[in-house]
């Protein structure tokens, strides 16, 4: 696998070159982590589930037709046609299956991140890091949820679907056509 392609990178490889691949969050906390760390400061180590993971999720879980099918000829102002489909799309997104290598290699990365704080699973914060977060057209800053003091392997895919499943609450889907960007 190559740096596109990964699932998972750790906040120690993350440069801010790499918004596309895991959000600008989460290259800021990479470049916090890198720089600071060596300078005697303490920041909580970390990895970034990469934007090319969360798009292997909706193919392989076969759910990404569907929420194009949902979203094709949305009237974002049609309020109840907005909140009825959100919801679809959103229930979509908590009952996709992670594919078996995402799974897999999400677990893998807890259980050494748990070993690195001498835990036997460490308590993680589970948060989204849109890769168009803050462009000067627009601020996708704090529109997904965030979940804290998450413990355990299926708790963690459970805040991971939830946290992808609030890329699609009503306001950011409105938000997102009213400024003309994809939503995916």
């Amino acid at each position: 696998m190559t740096r596109e392609t990964d699932f998972i990178l750790w906040f120690k490889d993350l440069r801010i070159e790499d918004v596309p691949l895991v959000g600008g969050k989460n290259a800021s906390l990479g470049e916090m982590y890198r720089e600071l760390t060596r300078k005697g400061v303490r920041i909580p180590n970390g990895f970034a589930i990469t934007a090319h993971a969360y798009k292997h999720l909706l193919k392989q879980s076969g759910i990404e037709k569907e929420m194009k099918a949902l979203l094709e000829g949305l009237d974002v102002k049609n309020m109840r046609q907005l909140s009825e489909r959100g919801r679809k799309i959103r229930e979509l997104v908590r009952r996709a299956e992670f594919p078996d290598d995402l799974r897999d290699a999400i677990f893998r990365a807890y259980t050494l991140l748990s070993k690195e704080y001498r835990s036997n699973e460490v308590d993680v914060a589970v948060r989204s890091s849109a890769t168009a977060e803050d462009l000067p057209e627009a601020s996708f800053a704090g529109q997904q949820e965030t979940y804290l003091n998450i413990v355990g392997e299926h708790a963690l895919l459970d805040a991971c679907r939830n946290c992808f499943a609030s890329l699609f609450t009503n306001r950011a889907i409105a938000y997102r056509a009213e400024k003309g960007f994809d939503h995916f």
